[in-house]
């Protein structure tokens, strides 16, 4: 098991100003990061440069935080997704056949991935799940090109406590496919690895808290 990493932001309001890559690199930066492979080395100097921000935030679960992570800065931008691409596909199982999360957050790195996989030789049929089912046309709560007895990656753009993670989890196992892995850009809680463990799915994040300088769950 990968260990942990850290996570979603949900954050709902600010109660100060925030500042960008400078702020960053002079609080997280001036710390020993910890040594990471090349292509998790890039895809973290972009999050810390574009993904998070500074200041005061008051998060979804009413917790305060001196900085805030919105990793669909980094999902959403084509040099971003490419750095993606490069550290998930090295360790997206071989017989991996899909890849998808819960909307919106496992949107962008989902039919990202899936669209530079099939640029290096690699068929990953994307797919969302909706947060409730739809009770017309194509009903249900997948949707997309997943089929029954696909070997599905659940993806996320970040996470706190894996909620969201476990939610697409049981909708795809529901389906009829197999989730082979779940990932994450930033695991920010540290709390979702346990909870893949109990579900039997490997859990992989890309980048962690620690990683970006900040303890889990700060």
């Amino acid at each position: 098991m990968v260990p942990p990493n850290a996570a979603r932001s949900d954050s709902v309001s600010m109660s100060a100003g925030f500042g960008c890559f400078g702020r960053v690199r002079s609080a997280a930066m001036s710390a020993d990061l910890p040594p990471l492979s090349p292509a998790l080395d890039a895809l973290r100097a972009h999050v810390l440069e574009h993904s998070v921000k500074r200041g005061t935030f008051t998060l979804k679960s009413g917790a305060t935080s001196s900085w805030f992570l919105d990793t669909k800065q980094t999902a959403c931008r084509p040099d971003g997704i490419l750095l993606v691409a490069d550290a998930l596909l090295d360790v997206v199982p071989d017989g991996a056949t899909a890849i998808g999360g819960l909307t919106m957050g496992g949107d962008p790195m989902a039919f990202g991935v899936a669209a530079i996989a099939a640029t290096r030789g690699r068929q990953l049929r994307s797919f969302s799940v909706r947060k409730e089912a739809k009770d017309h046309g194509v009903t249900g709560r997948v949707a997309g090109a997943l089929q029954p007895g696909d070997r599905v990656v659940v993806t996320e753009d970040t996470t706190t406590r894996g909620t969201s993670i476990m939610e697409a989890v049981e909708v795809v196992r529901a389906f009829g496919a197999e989730v082979v892995l779940a990932t994450v850009i930033v695991d920010r809680g540290g709390t979702c690895a346990a909870m893949c463990d109990t579900a039997g799915v490997p859990y992989h994040p890309l980048l962690t808290a620690p990683d970006l300088g900040f303890d889990f769950g700060t």
